[in-house]
């Protein structure tokens, strides 16, 4: 999809509250030929989880199962630059390595944000300027656009509300 439809299919779509947010969300991608499409992915990530407000915004899964990820210890700029979703050894390497950038604590926080005139729960990092505004697309699903200060033009992505005890299992 072209970033511009992206854009234009994001600003149509309903708002969603904070508390709607709770709980796990399996997470994929929306190519849009952002260089963050296949890295969220080559790297493991698979989710984000929302407990009361706070965020765990990269839940990943490595070689011994799954782990939360600090962005603030990830060179995105860098992995991004270096292009590391074509490298064919990132994913294994990443895999093992991914788990000692892990977290316990959550890195991000939900707020009601404002973003192309409407108000909708957004996730914003702690650690890096990047916020993620979200929009309904139906009753279990939502599209992401990720809005990183530098980018040209933002990242889309999308996520699944998991069924309950999914969050428990992703701890």
């Amino acid at each position: 999809m072209r970033p511009e439809a992206a854009r234009a299919l994001f600003l149509g779509l309903p708002p969603v509250t904070v508390a709607e947010m709770d709980g796990y969300w399996h997470g994929g991608s929306l190519s849009t030929g952002h260089p963050l499409d296949s890295l969220l992915l080559a790297s493991g990530w698979i989710g984000k989880e929302f407990r009361d407000g706070e965020a765990d915004p990269l839940v990943m899964r490595g070689a011994f199962g799954r782990y939360r990820l600090n962005p603030g210890l990830l060179p995105l700029g860098a992995a991004m630059a270096l292009r590391l979703d074509l490298w064919p050894f990132a994913r294994p390497v990443f895999s093992l390595l991914g788990p000692l950038l892990s977290t316990r604590t959550p890195r991000a926080r939900l707020r009601m944000v404002d973003y192309g005139g409407t108000v909708s729960a957004a996730m914003v990092y702690d650690q890096k300027p990047i916020i993620d505004h979200f929009r309904r697309l139906d009753d279990q699903r939502l599209l992401g656009l990720m809005d990183r200060r530098g980018d040209r033009a933002p990242c889309f992505f999308t996520l699944t509300k998991a069924a309950r005890g999914a969050a428990a299992r992703a701890r």
